[in-house]
């Protein structure tokens, strides 16, 4: 009799919650909709939940993951499988424009990892930008991120998200589908980044420099963020002159401006205050 091959445990270091809930495993996949010529990138594939929906699916499949037993578990399941590539590694040192070269085809997938989620958002909304995201996130993360102007969730990771990406939710995910169970429920997203591409490089720099600072003051009303932060230092004059140009009350605070609206601000102070922002 064979040796029973032992089931790697969760590691609590790697914020590991294994989705065991096979209909909630299809559903997901299913919001991925894998065709014969896509290329799909799943994020921390783990004990191969999704990857089973998705391995012979499609023409490239992505698994990038951290943790060494789990990659070379997958590695050895799935190694006579045309088109699998397992990549051991962290997922934030990953660069999309050398895994392929038409980054702007490739769907990405995964259960996202509560005590990182926002670095890998904002890494896999870098340009060049995927062409779309299935991501199960915690449901709070999830309600900052659909959340619209005057709500209490509303700040900058929804500005950040939505200044260049559509956003969707799709279902949610109690946190009984999980093993171990974790204390909160999750929530599945669709992002689709805006093509084309709402803003320059440098634009998109500025706005997330704007965007950063006021909601750090966000019960401020943003023309006095912009007189009193060295950034800008606007006298009253300059303040009325931004207000004309814009057509913009700056007499609100930072959580009432739309991701558009913050964006016109924006291109407004760089004329006044150029900054050194780069593509």
């Amino acid at each position: 009799m064979k040796p029973k091959s032992r089931t790697p445990r969760p590691k609590k270091s790697l914020g590991q919650n294994f989705l065991v809930d096979g209909n909630l495993q299809r559903k997901i996949v299913e919001a991925v909709d894998p065709q014969p010529e896509d290329s799909i990138l799943e994020i921390g594939p783990g004990r191969g939940a999704l990857t089973r929906h998705l391995a012979g699916k499609c023409r490239e499949l992505f698994l990038v993951e951290l943790d060494d037993e789990l990659a070379d578990g997958l590695s050895r399941e799935l190694r006579r499988l045309p088109g699998t590539q397992i990549l051991n590694m962290d997922v934030l040192d990953l660069d999309l424009s050398r895994l392929t070269p038409e980054v702007e085809k490739l769907k990405v997938v995964g259960n996202i990892p509560y005590n990182i989620t926002t670095p890998i958002l904002f890494h896999f909304l870098q340009r060049p930008r995927p062409r779309e995201m299935v991501i199960m996130v915690q449901k709070e993360v999830a309600e900052r991120i659909v959340a619209e102007p005057g709500t209490g969730d509303y700040g900058a990771l929804s500005v950040g998200v939505q200044s260049v990406a559509s956003v969707e939710k799709l279902f949610k995910v109690p946190a009984s589908a999980f093993r171990p169970q974790p204390k909160v429920d999750s929530m599945v997203l669709r992002l689709t980044p805006l093509r084309p591409e709402p803003m320059t490089g440098p634009e998109e720099a500025a706005l997330r420099e704007l965007t950063r600072i006021v909601f750090q003051q966000r019960r401020k009303q943003i023309q006095t963020i912009l007189r009193n932060h060295p950034r800008w230092a606007l006298s009253h004059q300059e303040v009325e002159l931004v207000q004309e140009r814009t057509g913009l009350d700056l007499d609100r605070r930072p959580e009432e401006f739309s991701p558009q609206e913050l964006y016109r601000l924006s291109g407004a102070l760089e004329v006044l205050r150029p900054g050194e922002h780069r593509a």
